[in-house]
């Protein structure tokens, strides 16, 4: 395309037009792409979870909240629900701390922390499902060249069932522990952002006034990173609830489906829901109550920690 032939159309158009065209040109296709692809399957998502869509995902029969209604009895909806509570419960505390213990070592070292920085990291451009996998048919595949047994070996521990045994639950070791690896070195850089922007003066106005190394963290460590410590706190809760690769293929996926029947998070019983049982009208509703509730608990979270008050 000749660029002279547009100039006269940019000088018809004035500053103003030109500036929306540029916009329409750079933002426009992005905007396209988001609302095809993201809002638009949200839209018909929700106006289909008031229908019957048993098969196919054009509405058959509109049953309006029959499909909300069925899942407060739903046991395993419920049950699902309790699980992942109990899992946030677990992780988010492991990976705050965590993350904040390594930021603060990594912040007192004075050589090699772009290299540790960067070695944290790398787990997170690694998939969910390969790490997973990599959990499962190695670290704790229950046989005696697992990583685990062998290391257990060492102490003379006998091979242990991490995966399939359902009691003692021992899963939760593989899935929380995979979890841990491939969040935490997100959260550590994060937290090492906030700790650099930290002044130097006030440890030293702390340390002048006689304060512990407790207590300097506690009254000048904390509150100055609060704003990154309430963000990665929602992002880990949320991420919680939305668990889903690392549950599928630990626990069984393709290969070993009953495996997961022990332990389903929501979104595993709407996939099996949707696209298993292919009732896509009730999987739908509870997509949408299962984000009511993170929406809910963000808010409660957020009133809790005094998120967006002003600090007095």
């Amino acid at each position: 395309m000749n660029v002279n032939a547009l100039q006269p159309l940019l000088q018809r158009l004035g500053p103003r037009g030109r500036h929306l065209a540029a916009f329409a040109v750079f933002a426009g296709p992005v905007i396209l792409g988001v609302g095809l692809f993201s809002y638009i399957p949200v839209l018909w998502g929700f106006v289909l979870s008031f229908f019957e869509a048993r098969g196919t995902v054009a509405p058959q029969r509109f049953v309006g909240l029959s499909n909300y209604a069925l899942l407060v009895t739903d046991r395993e909806f419920i049950r699902s629900l309790m699980m992942i509570t109990v899992f946030g419960a677990v992780i988010v505390p492991l990976t705050v701390g965590l993350s904040l213990a390594l930021a603060v070592a990594l912040r007192r070292i004075g050589w090699g922390r772009t290299f540790f920085r960067t070695v944290f990291f790398l787990p997170m451009t690694c998939s969910y499902v390969a790490g997973s996998l990599v959990w499962r048919m190695s670290l704790f595949n229950g046989q005696a060249y697992g990583v685990a047994n062998m290391a257990g070996s060492v102490f003379g521990l006998q091979p242990v069932e991490w995966i399939s045994a359902p009691s003692p639950p021992l899963y939760w070791v593989a899935l929380v522990t995979v979890r841990l690896w491939l969040q935490c070195g997100f959260y550590v850089v994060i937290f090492l952002a906030a700790l650099v922007e930290v002044p130097a003066s006030l440890y030293e106005a702390a340390h002048v006034d006689g304060a512990s190394g407790w207590q300097s963290f506690r009254h000048v460590t904390l509150p100055s990173i609060r704003n990154a410590s309430v963000s990665i706190l929602f992002l880990c809760t949320i991420g919680a609830f939305q668990a889903f690769d690392e549950f599928y293929n630990v626990m069984g996926g393709v290969a070993s489906p009953g495996n997961i029947t022990m332990i389903r998070t929501p979104l595993i019983y709407l996939y099996d829901v949707a696209f298993t049982q292919q009732n896509y009208g009730y999987g739908s509703a509870g997509a949408f109550v299962l984000t009511l509730l993170i929406v809910v608990f963000s808010a409660l979270q957020s009133r809790v920690v005094g998120f967006g008050r002003a600090e007095g």
